[in-house]
């Protein structure tokens, strides 16, 4: 066939825009990395599954669960930490500094949050040792999918998904212990008293669990991920990354005992470092999109360099500056700050000061002052001015008060103060943990002119806290 009839061949074929997914089969494979990720996965399941029952005493007005998102109270509690919907900077606060660390542990490790940390990562960990302890290693499974249909196929299978839904399920019910006080929840479950809300959220994060961590697996951090799209911004030529040594590698071959390595790379070609990636890449490829830096594969190669006697770390954690330093025969040290390391932990210690700083002076009483719109103010037939303001006091301790309210920057001013129902009210009450609600008039002997400043101050003993506010007296 001519060239030209082949390109006119090729041509004609169609184009696939979208691939079929090629189920991954990772292979068992035992090392100190694999050790980390089963130590790594053990920490996080434990602090996730168990957490909403660890207890935090708070005061006899206040939920005593150290964690808990109240979406009923619109509080959230961490610990001794109580944030209300007023603070949300505070999370605002938590969510920058959370980014910023992880752009700062990338830019020194790579990829480390996704390969051992990462939500995705762990449960599918877990469920590939769930389908391995069910099924077998790698060529078991591969056997048993390609099969025919029996009893013994459907036996295990089933058996691996009905494992995976009740890990689904387990999961779906500790998230929604966040939300709710954990012990009451799981009482009401052994009473068959759960309210249809709570049923369908459970049964929502158990398929989405299911589906991600049994299924999608991969293609979460291939294609819904955006972390991995953007990771290389992070990364410079001393960021530590998994690279295998193409000059101490190649040329590759398949290898006989008591045959000579001369003229030769070490990498026998065996494809172990492929057979064990949780995302199905060749590492030897060089570094790739997909690759989450788990550290299988240099487990991996480095079983395989026992084996024929050869030193360790052909495919190993190792940045780009030391890699090349090595070709030339040189030595690079790793180099933990650096200009984008510098700039990382700076803005992180700063962030980080900031939010300590604001937990710190938070003040457990807090005033806002809204100024009647319609209207402004009237004039009394005294002749006084009077305006009227809506004051809120939130009242964030976890017991009850009474505070009194003062008036500064306004001379020979009254103030009177009503409470729901148009009660004369000489002390303010604010129930616990909860927001309290009054309409102050300010009244004053003043000449019509400009709007003048006046400070509200709100005090229970030493704490105390003011509010600027404007007394109106004319028209624009």
């Amino acid at each position: 066939m001519s060239q030209q009839q082949q390109n006119q061949t090729n041509s004609e074929k169609p184009v696939q825009y979208f691939a079929k997914q090629e189920k991954i089969y990772p292979k068992r494979v035992w090392g100190k990395y694999r050790k980390l990720k089963w130590l790594a996965m053990a920490i996080t399941l434990s602090i996730y599954y168990l957490a909403p029952f660890v207890r935090w005493d708070r005061g006899p007005n206040a939920p005593n669960q150290a964690i808990l998102i109240d979406l009923e109270n619109a509080r959230a509690y961490w610990f001794w930490i109580e944030i209300w919907p007023q603070e949300v900077y505070i999370l605002t606060g938590i969510l920058i500094l959370s980014a910023i660390a992880l752009f700062f542990i990338t830019s020194l490790f790579g990829r480390v949050w996704c390969g051992y940390l990462c939500f995705q990562t762990v449960w599918t960990d877990l469920f590939v040792w769930v389908e391995r302890i069910i099924q077998g290693d790698r060529n078991a499974r591969k056997k048993l999918h390609n099969s025919r249909w029996s009893f013994n196929k459907i036996r295990k299978i089933a058996t691996t998904h009905f494992l995976w839904l009740i890990i689904s399920w387990f999961t779906a019910g500790s998230f929604v212990l966040y939300f709710t006080d954990a012990p009451t929840l799981v009482r009401s479950f052994f009473e068959l008293n759960v309210s249809s809300t709570v049923l369908i959220f459970i049964g929502s994060l158990t398929f989405s669990t299911y589906l991600m961590a049994g299924f999608a697996r991969e293609q979460v951090c291939t294609y819904m991920c955006p972390y991995a799209r953007f990771q290389s911004a992070m990364f410079d030529r001393d960021t530590l990354i998994i690279g295998y040594d193409e000059k101490r590698g190649e040329k590759r071959g398949k290898h006989k005992k008591g045959d000579s390595w001369d003229n030769r790379g070490h990498c026998i070609d065996c494809t172990a470092c492929v057979q064990v990636c949780p995302t199905g890449i060749d590492i030897r490829n060089g570094l790739q999109m997909e690759c989450i830096a788990c550290g299988l594969c240099v487990d991996a190669c480095n079983d395989i360099m026992d084996k024929i006697d050869l030193p360790r770390g052909l495919i190993r954690y190792d940045t780009i500056n030391h890699m090349e330093a090595e070709v030339k025969g040189g030595k690079e040290k790793f180099k933990f700050w650096r200009l984008r390391t510098l700039y990382y932990g700076c803005i992180l210690t700063l962030v980080g000061t900031i939010m300590l700083v604001a937990l710190i002076t938070r003040s457990p009483l807090e005033l806002h002052v809204l100024h009647d719109r319609n209207p402004l103010f009237i004039q009394l037939s005294s002749g006084e001015i009077r305006n009227g303001y809506v004051i809120k006091i939130l009242n964030k301790t976890h017991e009850h008060r009474s505070y009194t309210l003062t008036l500064s920057g306004l001379e020979g001013a009254q103030i009177e103060v009503k409470a729901a129902g148009n009660i004369n009210a000489e002390n303010l009450y604010v129930p616990a943990d909860s927001v309290g609600t009054y309409h102050v008039f300010v009244s004053a002997n003043i000449e019509p002119d400009k709007p003048r400043d006046l400070v509200f101050t709100l005090a229970d003993g030493e704490i105390k806290d003011e509010y600027k506010a404007t007394f109106i007296s004319q028209r624009k």
